[in-house]
């Protein structure tokens, strides 16, 4: 799975001009599954983003988790997180997974958020989607669930 995620002053996403979720504090992630993604990498994409510290503490140091600072979240699906752009002019993105089984991953990411105590909205699987933020920082990362798997650092097991 790969995830730009966004820590936020306030995010909305909206679907055919309805607003479907806002947020105030909090992360805004934009969420896709690789063809090769399965319920291991969604675990490990939820924990690893629930408990990552990019809030900052009283001394200004990046330090508490969204769930530390009781912060929502906002998940997007994006399967363009998976464009190659490397040849030609047009993206290619035989790597994203094919539409049902990436629904079903994205659902199941969102519910582990929750059930880790963070309120969790999302956008429409499919859909033409309007998101709208104020990045706060700015903070923005980059995760990919695949790379400590071929890295041999962190990732599955591990405690990481």
């Amino acid at each position: 799975m790969r995830a730009v995620l966004q820590r936020v002053s306030r995010a909305s996403v909206s679907v055919a001009g309805k607003e479907r979720e806002a947020i105030a504090n909090g992360l805004l992630v934009l969420l896709a599954a690789g063809r090769e993604d399965t319920e291991k990498d969604v675990a490990w994409m939820a924990d690893k983003i629930v408990g990552l510290r990019i809030f900052e503490d009283e001394l200004g140091k990046m330090n508490l988790s969204v769930k530390d600072v009781h912060a929502e979240m906002i998940v997007v699906s994006q399967f363009t997180l998976y464009g190659d752009c490397r040849k030609g002019r047009r993206p290619s993105f035989v790597r994203a997974m094919e539409p049902d089984r990436a629904a079903l991953l994205c659902d199941m990411f969102a519910q582990r958020v929750q059930a880790a105590g963070v309120r969790c909205g999302t956008g429409e699987f499919g859909a033409y989607m309007a998101v709208a933020l104020v990045n706060d920082g700015p903070v923005t990362l980059l995760i990919d669930s695949a790379v400590p798997r071929r890295s041999g650092t962190g990732g599955f097991g591990d405690g990481s």
